[in-house]
């Protein structure tokens, strides 16, 4: 007499198909000495039940006017704990695979990221990997894993969108570096790098429009200013101009 799914959420609430043959007139579904809170005689062949609440293995057995039924095992699960993300953003169009960690993950069948959800990859029962889905807009949203235990959430991922720049200013400056530079565009308080012709520069977020970085040594001429954050690049080509001062 098989049972499906066999196992669920140790709240109950589980519905379950049993299939066998004479089950006209089943009377009772019992998951171990618990009735089922609801029977439905779907065929002679089929009946579906809702567990109730439980813990561990139990046998489920069906009555019927002709007897009792052999039990068939039902697996109760706790809800998962999620302990951590691997990473904690990402970009707006979503596709990076993040890890979640916790426990009683290995029966997860789906993440959600605020309404957008997506099938996870089961490593262990502590680990699961998700390819994150596209964003509906930037900004944080909960992170929900639903197993055969329940559904759990309390962590948090934020949607990042891709930086601009708008302005670079000063626009020029030596060549041996050392000019303090506003960069003003959006998306930047999530920046990760600023390069001056592919160089490193020390920068600082100022907000979510502002940088200041300072240039590093360079070559004469105009160059490339780009600001990296998690989601993509910004480019400013020619954005300032290394100039060589005079010699004598």
């Amino acid at each position: 007499m098989p049972i499906s799914p066999n196992q669920g959420s140790t709240g109950g609430g589980t519905l379950v198909t049993i299939t066998g043959t004479n089950l006209s007139n089943t009377s009772a579904v019992l998951f171990g000495t618990k009735p089922a809170t609801s029977v439905t005689n779907v065929s002679p062949t089929q009946v579906t039940a809702v567990s109730p609440s439980g813990a561990g293995s139990v046998g489920v057995t069906l009555t019927t006017p002709g007897g009792t039924s052999n039990p068939v095992s039902f697996f109760y699960v706790g809800a998962p704990f999620k302990s951590s993300l691997s990473t904690s953003s990402g970009p707006l169009a979503g596709g990076n695979t993040i890890s979640v960690n916790g426990t009683g993950l290995s029966t997860a069948t789906s993440v959600s990221f605020g309404g957008n959800t997506a099938t996870p990859t089961v490593n262990s029962d502590s680990s699961i990997s998700v390819a994150v889905p596209a964003g509906t807009s930037a900004g944080p949203v909960s992170v929900t894993v639903t197993t055969a235990g329940g559904s759990n959430n309390g962590l948090s991922y934020t949607y990042i969108d891709d930086p601009t720049i708008v302005t670079v200013n000063p626009t020029s400056g030596p060549a041996s570096g050392g000019t303090a530079v506003t960069i003003t565009g959006t998306n930047l308080d999530t920046a990760s790098s600023v390069t001056f012709d592919g160089t490193a520069a020390p920068f600082s977020v100022i907000s979510a429009t502002t940088l200041s970085a300072v240039t590093p040594p360079g070559t004469a001429g105009a160059v490339d200013v780009v600001v990296t954050n998690p989601a993509g690049s910004a480019t400013a080509a020619g954005g300032f101009t290394y100039v060589t001062g005079p010699g004598i």
